[in-house]
């Protein structure tokens, strides 16, 4: 990941999200790497890539055949007056509740980038606490392998 952040550190390209996982082969970790750029800069990023040595394989994912989601975990402020309406908005957003008591709550909302911050500025009036959110991570539809 060092090798990874660098090369994007010296060359000026910004990373918008970095998300590093185990895959189904306990030997290989998947890095999801989020560029907003143009077609020519991740053209380049797509070739310094390859030249490390320790780099399987870059896949570059599209909107239309991949799947993405982002996780956040969100802390409440919680009270009797909004607990209600903060539980009906966690069910409206298909959201979890992970752990209450009795001046917080702790949500956890899966789904695309847009979905996770609107979710965010309809709780943000009752007062976030504390907030992470884990970056994009991605798998192409079908029958990739």
């Amino acid at each position: 990941m060092s090798k990874i952040s660098g090369l994007f550190a010296r060359r000026g390209y910004n990373i918008d999200s970095l998300t590093v996982g185990e895959t189904e082969d306990p030997h290989i970790s998947r890095m999801t790497i989020v560029v907003k750029d143009d077609e020519s800069i991740v053209e380049q990023i797509n070739k310094q890539l390859n030249k490390l040595i320790d780099v399987i394989k870059i896949i570059e994912l599209s909107e239309q055949r991949s799947v993405f989601r982002e996780l956040a975990l969100i802390k409440i402020s919680l009270n009797q007056s909004n607990r209600s309406v903060i539980t009906e908005t966690v069910n409206i957003f298909r959201g979890n509740i992970i752990d209450v008591d009795n001046k917080s709550i702790i949500v956890e909302v899966t789904g695309s980038n847009d979905k996770i911050t609107a979710f965010i500025e309809l709780v943000k009036p009752y007062g976030i606490k504390e907030m992470v959110r884990t970056g994009l991570t991605a798998l192409e539809r079908g029958n990739s392998k």
